[in-house]
Order: structure tokens, then C-alpha cells, then sequence
């Protein structure tokens, strides 16, 4: 199902998501150092080491911007996602 255009997610990422190289990693794999990180559109948390978060998801090839699975099968389409290996 496509998202609606007033869907509570969309927050103006058009500016820097449109046509990004995701890679589906765990979290764990990760090139940066911070503890936790969160869906950039449901704000889900990502982490290896707190209780209960996602532990792997889709993100940007610099690992800065993390997108949880239903979020990216939601906007996939939207926002022209390329999925490449990690």
C-alpha cells in the first residue's frame, strides 16, 4: 500500500533521501560509533545494545540515515531507493 502524502512520517526527507543507495545491514555491522540511531521516518530505534530496538534495517552507505523495514517497503517506490550490498 502507498503511504498517503499526509502521512504523519513524511517530514520533508525528499530533501536528502530521493534516489539514495540503501544497504540492508545489522546494526552491529555498523562504520559508525554511536550507541543507537532511529528510523528516519518512524523513529524506531536501532541498536546493539539496547533492549527491545531493531538490530538491523536499511541504511545510507555512510551509515548516517537508518530506515526500519516497514518503513522502507512503505516508501521504497516514493522515494526512488536503489538497495545495493553491503
Amino acid at each position: 500500500m502507498q503511504p498517503q502524502s499526509d502521512d504523519w512520517r513524511l517530514q520533508g526527507q525528499e530533501k536528502y533521501l530521493v534516489g539514495a543507495i540503501m544497504c540492508l545491514k545489522k546494526y552491529s555491522d555498523r562504520k559508525t560509533a554511536t550507541d543507537h540511531d532511529h528510523c528516519e521516518f518512524c523513529f524506531a530505534k536501532f541498536s546493539d545494545t539496547i533492549p527491545n530496538a531493531l538490530n538491523e534495517g536499511y541504511t545510507t552507505q555512510d551509515d548516517y540515515r537508518w530506515i526500519c523495514d516497514k518503513c522502507f517497503e512503505d516508501f521504497k517506490d516514493k522515494f526512488k531507493f536503489t538497495l545495493k550490498g553491503s
